[in-house]
């Protein structure tokens, strides 16, 4: 990770957990002192800062924390930075509860849409979810549950399912490196996704629907509150 990346991050977090408040400024001379870093960087910093709308940069006054609601809250980088803040299990629900109104859909699509080749692709991958899974591989697990669900929403017909492919395997390697994945996947989210896997090359957009459903209900149980 690059400095300015490192020292972002940092600063990101503290505005997510509220330890730096909005609306109180901060200067960049604030951010050389406190990282040792130059001038150069501590600009870099705030650039990207306001490009994830987590802070307004004005003339005189420094950076300033800005409320959720401007955030850029489906960059991918963000949705990182709020898994690892204490604010976790919040994003967790909420990204779920976005996955479970996109991807059903999106599978559905895939039945209807996906190539030759991605039908083809989606077998052998959830049956390497499954061996991998019941190894308890999950670093292994991960790559393939990643490329599985990228395919089906790139391949659902629909450009802006397409575009949250990204933000999706974020929030399935941030449950990883959370550790809020069990030791073994359950048996019920692998059989979900040979189901989905063949669903989609027969081109049952029913079934395909129904099987996604039945695996993001599982997730919503994983990451809800008991």
């Amino acid at each position: 990770m690059r400095l300015h990346e490192e020292c972002a991050r940092t600063l990101g977090i503290e505005v997510i957990d509220g330890e730096w408040p909005v609306g109180e400024a901060r200067t960049l001379e604030d951010v050389q002192t406190r990282f040792g870093v130059s001038r150069t960087v501590a600009r870099e910093v705030a650039r990207q800062l306001e490009v994830m709308g987590l802070v307004l940069t004005r003339r005189r006054h420094g950076m300033l924390p800005q409320p959720v609601e401007r955030w850029s809250v489906l960059d991918p980088k963000l949705i990182d930075w709020r898994l690892r803040s204490t604010r976790r299990a919040d994003q967790l629900r909420s990204l779920t509860q976005l996955r479970l109104v996109v991807e059903p859909e999106a599978a559905e699509g895939a039945a209807r849409h996906a190539s030759v080749h991605t039908r083809a692709r989606l077998l052998p991958l959830a049956a390497e979810m499954r061996r991998t899974g019941e190894a308890g591989d999950l670093q292994e697990f991960l790559q393939h549950d990643i490329e599985f669900h990228r395919l089906i929403l790139r391949s659902s017909g629909n450009e802006l399912f397409a575009a949250l492919s990204d933000l999706v395997a974020v929030v399935l390697s941030g449950r990883t490196d959370q550790g809020l994945m069990p030791a073994q996947p359950q048996p019920e989210a692998l059989d979900g996704h040979e189901a989905v896997a063949q669903a989609v090359f027969r081109g049952d957009p029913a079934a395909a629907r129904a099987a996604m459903q039945l695996i993001l209900d599982e997730v919503r149980s994983a990451v809800s509150p008991p």
